[in-house]
């Protein structure tokens, strides 16, 4: 029997169709731009995981961000007026101004854009603190473990006043803990190299508070010092900082120095010794053993003479001596201007866990193979030496439970507050619609309670300044007043009162209680 060789036919490809082959190059483009500019694909991400934060939470901005907010709407109507609280601050400005071309979306926008970079603190702590903890590749975990509790660490900051948690200034909208992410992202860029990049960074934050102008100036000095060819832009910066603080309050205020004067007249400002007040708000920031963490990292860095934890150290040290300085200059201190010391005191905690992952191992290895009677191979002795280190974070770790217990109690409490007066603001909003925000206006000055009052001036387009009423005022010079008061069940009360004869006709229709 013979045999026969049988040729295969020839293989046929059959083209790919156009449509699919033009899925198929969006596709590799969209790979090779999210592999070129990978930023984008993160800052993109860290947009929707904000907006969805936002809708999860209910919660609305405190009485600031609203009047950050009312800013934004008098600016783009040329009537922008700084008087009163609250305190001049550029950096809001800088975002509630376009977003208010945008109606009620600039609420949300506003929200989304302050919890979006806010988010980014904790994000810059672990970048920091994993780049601060040298491991080699086979052992990278360290350096994951101390930017985990870094991270950590910063979330679980606390301001005794209120008392609230850095989650609630997250949730509230606030600009402190955009200002924190800001002075971190900065630090984060000098440690790889990127001057300019911090320069500006840190310029930012310095539109959100003083205590950031020293950093900014110093940074501004050494690119002054090292890239001549950029020092018109840091005479830029110094003359665009300066009519940003005192320009704009200058031409909307009686005062250049409103921000100032608002300031040092707040109702949280230190009484009695400033210093001794001051110092007890910072270390209430964080738990004790975070601070006892903090400090073995300070004594660790200056054995061995790291620099760079040693900077860290000094800078945060000076942001402290700064806000005392303040307080004593009559200024609040309040610990949420402490934040972004507290955020340094938190990476050098994760530093120092991230140090003993590190040292601890190796050093119990060779302890144990000495002790006699064991006889220990290396293989099991490197065994135990890493269990018990891992014992050791868990301990750690443990002695933190009670306080984080204590702040997961304290968010859940205060979310709860925020939820039900989202559903105050939103039947506010409703009253407002209700009887007209012109008919309330014509019949008198608003009498609403200060916590409210930025948030009846968003929703009704007027200055902050015109709904104080004075009560010794009131008993002098009597005028009308529509009074609006929240009531039980989430509701308002609304009555007008010291109406007359000419002003009747124009109040009327607006007793109303509201539900």
């Amino acid at each position: 029997m013979s045999d026969q060789t049988i040729e295969a036919p020839p293989a046929f490809e059959r083209p790919a169709s156009p449509r699919r082959e033009a899925a198929r190059r969006r596709e590799r483009s969209f790979i090779s731009f999210a592999q070129a500019y990978p930023w984008v694909f993160w800052g993109a991400a860290l947009l929707v995981f904000s907006l969805i934060v936002v809708l999860w939470a209910r919660a609305r901005p405190g009485y600031d961000p609203y009047g950050w907010l009312v800013w934004g709407k008098l600016s783009i109507r040329g009537a922008l007026d700084t008087n009163g609280a609250p305190s001049w601050k550029p950096l809001p400005f800088l975002f509630t101004v376009p977003y208010a071309i945008f109606g009620h979306y600039q609420l949300w926008l506003w929200m989304v854009t302050s919890i979006a970079i806010s988010l980014c603190g904790p994000i810059f702590a672990w970048r920091i603190a994993f780049r601060l903890t040298p491991a080699d590749p086979a052992r990278r975990y360290a350096a994951y473990v101390a930017g985990l509790f870094a991270a950590a660490f910063v979330l679980g900051m606390q301001d005794p006043l209120l008392p609230a948690n850095y989650v609630h200034y997250i949730l509230s909208a606030e600009s402190d803990t955009m200002i924190v992410a800001l002075v971190l992202a900065a630090i984060d860029c000098h440690l790889n190299g990127r001057h300019r990049w911090a320069f500006w960074i840190w310029w930012l934050g310095s539109l959100g508070r003083p205590e950031v102008w020293p950093f900014w100036l110093l940074a501004g000095a050494w690119l002054w010092r090292s890239d001549p060819t950029y020092r018109r832009w840091l005479v830029f910066s110094v003359l665009f900082l300066l009519f940003m603080w005192f320009g704009i309050p200058g031409l909307t205020s009686k005062s250049v120095f409103t921000a100032a004067n608002v300031a040092q007249n707040s109702a949280r400002e230190c009484h009695g010794n400033k210093v001794t007040c001051t110092l007890t708000r910072y270390h209430e920031l964080h738990a004790n053993p975070i601070w006892i963490l903090a400090g073995l990292s300070v004594v660790w860095a200056a054995w061995r003479r790291n620099l760079l934890i040693l900077a860290l150290t000094a800078g945060a040290l000076a942001w402290l001596i700064i806000e005392v300085a303040l307080a004593i200059k009559g200024f609040p201190g309040v610990p949420r201007y402490m934040f972004e010391s507290g955020a340094v005191v938190a990476i050098l905690a994760g530093i120092f866990i991230g140090r003993l992952i590190l040292a601890v191992p190796p050093r119990l290895s060779v302890l144990l193979r000495r002790v006699r009677g064991l006889h220990l191979s290396p293989r099991l002795s490197t065994q135990l030496a890493g269990w018990a280190t891992g014992l050791l974070v868990l301990v750690i770790a443990g002695s933190l439970l009670p306080a984080a217990h204590r702040q997961f109690r304290l968010e859940r409490a205060d979310l709860r507050e925020q939820r039900a007066r989202t559903v105050l603001i939103g039947r506010m909003s409703g009253v407002i619609k209700r009887l007209g925000a012109a008919h309330i206006l014509a019949c008198g000055q608003p009498n609403i309670p200060i916590e409210y009052q930025s948030t009846f001036a968003f929703y009704t387009d007027v200055k902050i300044g015109e709904l104080y009423v004075s009560q010794n005022y009131e008993r002098l010079h009597p005028h009308p007043l529509v009074n609006m008061y929240p009531i039980a069940g989430a509701g308002w009360k609304v009555f007008p009162s010291d109406t007359d004869a000419a002003s009747a006709a124009r109040c009327s229709g607006l007793t109303l209680v509201y539900h």
